[in-house]
């Protein structure tokens, strides 16, 4: 068993097996001097497509939300970054940094004109001064965000004109004064502009860029210092001295900010060199997990820094900017744990928060979750609308910001290396095309159902040989990996990196298994959750879906809606559990995977071509079956699962057979289960 502070690590250790070595990708713009050479270099957007059971992820979002929200929500379909007079700060940029990628990657014609409607007016806006955007908007916050969409959009298009207005915003942040305060969001924020400048420079060299970087870097709120020392930690939190409040302290305590942060000290060491920033990223994660750790990689905010209780929630937006952050860091330092958090955080905690057709939506994820509803809860500083799955439960931004999530990951599935080569960062069902060796193109299809199987398939597609290096990762949590090629096999341990250089021919194949066996973590009061490969799994509960109206419009919009979901059979189990033999009492069934992946039987999910919700009849893509004893002193608390009592839990009861299903393929779920040693249940049934 694990306890539940993830390990990371550290580059002493980690295999890389030269595929981080210091040489020059002849095809793609790394990192020139004076910034330090990075592990790996993103590739542009377009690169790299889904395939398979991500395709169809990334469909049901075309589907929902991302491709229908801004012809009906005002905020949206009014904006002024498309014209209009409505919303003009940062929901515009936030759906586009998610709307852009998922049009491109896609290829869907209807999506990139939506698009166009957006960015024609957004590049039509560039003003003498470098300034751009709605002209009401004197804020640097949304901008930050807006450089992002602008980058993404030029990687795929090629189109100059978004270059020309990011250089002209860039040197105007260049010649004006400061004005990051640590008051407001534009300042807590400030670096995430580094994500577009660092970009910037390796487009056009431009050393006033460098110059514009350090200079926010100087002059912005110091999370370095933050990670450092830390001080919203587990006591702080038990004493309440956790600031719930939106003022300088506040917002170091804010989730999202976190979530974002996170990478600011390691966009900063690209420049700077210093060790000092590199540490305090990996600190500043291990604090998360160890004060404020949750199942699928996450860490509380309910709004702010809550704990590690299995009732505290998560924001949906910490949880997509937490992957953007660790895809960001991936690039920059390739150790293998930042992978492994940001496929846990894919598998789990991003579509556990979301219906599976992707038309609702919840503010507050929990991972003991056995009741949606408006009822009154104990979060931090929230409101009681918060774990509604809907339209804009709690507040809007998550319906603005949840986009990026998905096509984000699905368009960093591959990296390139230094040395002209091709890097696996996590596994889905994809197709990648590359430059690689002196300027071949080649593809690489992607063929597996992981994380729900653990077979993977790399046909090469090319039209002639051409040597060159492909760096496969093996995941931390699993024991070894072996590869099979041209009739060849290498074996790579947990955390490492595996090379495989050859002279590649059309229709070569790499194959390999990547063992998805059942282990266990320890959690909160001892408790147990159940993991198979990067996902977790969670007790399956019966539910009811309650179609409701609270306190905003949902506008009934083909699939908008608002649901409270109830629970129709008993949640209060706990796992027998044996020591000896951990394994024992559990057995896997693999099904078919259908058009929503992480659906479940039960869940209702809009249908497109009768125009009303229908009744999901299919079973999760794995079911876990295992033995489970009700405890029936563990209750509702304030309308949340109580803590769950100390484990081991004495046996009051006879076993029974439950069902564990993926995380986040639950909208209702048991996933930190008190335990019962499986000896003493014996005793019991004696």
């Amino acid at each position: 068993m694990k306890r539940y502070i993830f390990p990371f690590i550290l580059a002493s250790v980690i295999i890389l097996s030269g595929c981080a070595e210091k040489k020059v990708n002849v095809n793609y713009n790394g990192n020139p001097e004076p910034l330090k050479q990075n592990a790996y270099i993103m590739l542009p957007l377009g690169s790299v497509k889904p395939a398979g059971w991500l395709k169809s992820q990334l469909e049901a979002q075309a589907s929902g939300l991302t491709g229908n929200v801004d012809d009906f929500w005002p905020d949206l379909k009014n904006s002024m970054w498309r014209g209009g007079t409505g919303d003009a700060w940062e929901r515009g940029p936030y759906f586009l940094d998610g709307l852009v990628p998922l049009a491109y990657l896609l290829d869907d014609e209807k999506l990139k004109e939506k698009v166009k409607t957006w960015i024609e007016p957004i590049l039509a806006s560039s003003r003498d001064s470098g300034w751009y955007g709605p002209l009401k908007n004197k804020d640097r916050w949304p901008l930050a965000v807006a450089n992002k969409v602008l980058m993404q959009y030029y990687e795929a298009t090629s189109d100059p004109r978004a270059l020309y207005v990011l250089e002209r915003y860039f040197r105007y942040i260049h010649d004006t004064p400061p004005d990051w305060p640590d008051k407001d969001w534009r300042g807590v924020r400030a670096m995430e502009n580094a994500v577009t400048g660092y970009w910037l420079y390796r487009q056009t060299k431009e050393p006033w860029i460098l110059e514009t970087i350090e200079s926010i870097q100087k002059n912005s709120p110091d999370w370095t210092t933050f990670y450092e020392k830390f001080p919203w930690d587990s006591a702080a939190v038990a004493d309440k001295k956790v600031p719930l409040e939106w003022k300088v302290d506040g917002l170091t305590a804010h989730g999202v900010n976190n979530a974002m942060a996170i990478k600011y000290p390691g966009l900063w060491y690209q420049q700077s060199g210093d060790v000092r920033f590199k540490n305090a990223v990996f600190s500043g994660i291990r604090k998360y997990d160890r004060n404020h750790g949750q199942v699928g990689g996450r860490f509380s905010c309910d709004e702010h820094l809550s704990g590690n209780s299995p009732d505290r929630g998560t924001e949906l937006c910490s949880v997509v900017e937490y992957m953007f952050s660790l895809e960001e860091l991936y690039e920059i330092f390739g150790y293998n744990s930042l992978a492994d958090r940001l496929e846990l955080l894919t598998f789990n905690a991003l579509p556990g928060t979301t219906t599976p057709d992707m038309w609702a939506h919840q503010y507050d994820q929990q991972s003991n979750q056995v009741l949606v509803s408006g009822a009154k809860r104990d979060w931090t500083s929230n409101g009681d609308y918060s774990n509604i799955y809907g339209l804009m439960p709690n507040f809007a931004c998550c319906l603005a910001n949840m986009h990026q999530g998905w096509p984000k990951f699905a368009a960093n599935l591959w990296m390139a290396t230094n040395d002209n080569g091709l890097a696996a960062v996590a596994y889905s069902p994809s197709i990648v095309n590359a430059k690689v060796g002196k300027g071949q193109d080649v593809s690489i299809r992607e063929e597996t159902n992981y994380p729900f199987d653990g077979k993977v398939t790399l046909k090469i597609i090319t039209s002639g040989s051409v040597k060159f290096p492909l760096c496969l990762r093996v995941p931390g949590w699993a024991d070894s990996v072996v590869f099979s090629y041209r009739g060849k096999t290498k074996t790579g341990i947990a955390g490492s990196t595996v090379r495989i250089e050859e002279r590649w021919k059309d229709g070569d194949i790499v194959t390999f298994n990547i063992p998805l066996k059942i282990r266990f973590e320890t959690r909160y009061n001892n408790s147990l959750s159940v993991l198979r490969g990067p996902l977790y799994f969670s007790l399956r509960i019966s539910k009811e879906y309650k179609s409701v109206k609270i306190n905003y419009d949902n506008f009934g919009y083909k699939g908008s809606i608002d649901w409270e979901i109830y629970p129709e059979s008993p949640w209060n189990y706990g796992l027998a559990f044996d020591k000896m033999n951990p394994e024992r009492g559990f057995e896997v069934i693999e099904n078919p995977i259908g058009k929503f992946p992480f659906a479940d039987v039960g869940d209702m999910v809009w249908s497109a071509d009768s125009g009303k919700y229908i009744l999901c009849r299919s079973d999760a893509t794995v079911l876990i079956k295992a033995r489970g004893v009700r405890i029936p002193e563990w209750t509702l608390k304030d309308n949340s699962a109580a803590l769950p009592p100390l484990s081991p839990v004495k046996p009051e009861g006879y076993p029974e057979v439950i069902q564990l299903v993926p995380y986040g393929s639950t909208r209702l779920r048991i996933t930190e289960f008190p335990f019962v040693d499986a000896a003493l249940i014996e005793d019991v049934i004696r």
